[in-house]
């Protein structure tokens, strides 16, 4: 039977960094284990194509929610990624680390260590940030971080910072630095014109280690235990089962959905939900899948009177010649997810941080890359920092 020291379930967003600093130590003998395949197709890499593998099933998982009451009984995508790299590969690259105060408060309802001034050490080591390192960012870490094309190639982003100002609020240069309130320029995660995931920036530089296996293409079915001790996984790969033991640990990297699925199949969870489903509890863990939240927005479309908007671009022969340009020298327009300026704001006096978030996009379109309105047309994405709303993932079938 194979064995590892460790087996890492999901080469996502957690799973990549994960596998990079476990078999840093030659000792360890790491398995990272991938449902979906690899991450190096073209609407992955190129940062304007976002929203196109994020319709794809091969990039996608395309979960959706149970049909919502306070929404009329929509149901509302969740997309979650699916190959290396994991949700890092197909979403929308916005890099923000959260307020100081987010952390403060963490800190102060007893999660010790993890107040902003424990937690910016990490934060600096983690990012290689394109203006250079200082107090608050980092200048060699592996996770690459831009500015995109820091608002050359289209006025609105400046005209919308300059909106705000007007408006009364103060501009910020850098609101992953000192300041966050405010309207500014917006950070991504692109490296040289590319998007960089976990998978890019983490798991591609130490592919070569002759202690990490990959695995793609690999369903784990559920976690083998030994009592109330995991110790290997069962997975099914090109349609065939095997067994993989783990001499040390099991690492549950899926993402927020397939994880707790993964333990509720594997008879961890709330015992009476999961006998209804038909699956034998081995272990007794109520809060499994439960307190799931997730960042909410909805966006503002507007006509623009003058023709200055990136509408005129999303044509298929202008994606074409964008998309050409930026194989052969990764930058303009393909180089960057188009989210180049943005704020962060409170929504009344009192509050001891930004409580509402926008990022601007010089077009009006839909998530699938088409053009909404005739004509020039820009939106704005506005979302609350602290959601209140809790939600849970339960499977419906012991297979699921």
């Amino acid at each position: 039977m194979e064995e590892f020291d460790y087996i890492i379930v999901g080469a996502g967003s957690a799973g990549c960094v994960l596998a990079n600093r476990l078999s840093a130590e030659s000792s360890n003998r790491v398995l990272l284990v991938e449902a979906g395949g690899g991450d190096q197709h073209l609407f992955v890499q190129m940062p304007t194509a976002l929203s196109y593998p994020m319709a794809m099933n091969r990039f996608n998982w395309g979960y959706y929610s149970d049909p919502e009451p306070g929404l009329d009984g929509r149901r509302i995508s969740c997309p979650r990624g699916k190959g290396l790299g994991g949700t890092s590969s197909i979403n929308g690259m916005v890099y923000v680390r959260g307020n100081a105060q987010d952390y403060e408060e963490w800190e102060s309802l007893g999660a010790a260590g993890w107040g902003y001034r424990d937690c910016l050490p990490y934060f600096k080591r983690a990012e290689s940030w394109v203006g250079g390192g200082n107090r608050y960012r980092g200048k060699s870490g592996p996770l690459g971080v831009s500015a995109g094309n820091e608002m050359r190639l289209n006025p609105l982003y400046r005209a919308f910072i300059d909106a705000g100002v007007e408006a009364g609020y103060p501009e910020t240069i850098d609101y992953n630095a000192e300041f966050q309130e405010g309207f500014g320029p917006m950070h991504m995660t692109v490296r040289d014109g590319v998007r960089e995931s976990t998978s890019r920036a983490y798991l591609k530089p130490v592919r070569h280690r002759r202690n990490l296996e990959v695995l793609t293409r690999a369903h784990v079915q559920h976690i083998e235990l030994d009592g109330d001790r995991a110790t290997g996984i069962s997975v099914e790969v090109l349609a065939r089962p095997r067994t993989i033991r783990a001499r040390k640990e099991v690492i549950l990297a899926a993402g927020s959905i397939a994880s707790p699925a993964l333990l509720q199949r594997s008879g961890i969870g709330d015992h009476a939900h999961l006998q209804s489903v038909g699956v034998t509890p081995t272990h007794s863990l109520p809060g499994v899948g439960e307190n799931l939240q997730d960042h909410l927005e909805v966006y503002f479309q507007f006509h623009c009177k003058q023709p200055v908007s990136l509408n005129n671009k999303l044509d298929l022969l202008s994606k074409g010649l964008i998309g050409a340009r930026w194989l052969l020298l990764k930058d303009g327009l393909g180089a960057t997810n188009h989210f180049e300026s943005c704020a962060f704001i409170r929504s009344r006096a009192g509050l001891k941080s930004p409580d509402i978030q926008y990022h601007f996009l010089p077009a009006a379109m839909r998530y699938d890359g088409t053009p909404s309105i005739a004509g020039h047309g820009f939106q704005v994405h506005v979302g609350p920092n602290k959601p209140k709303s809790r939600g849970q993932v339960r499977i419906t079938a012991g297979d699921a």
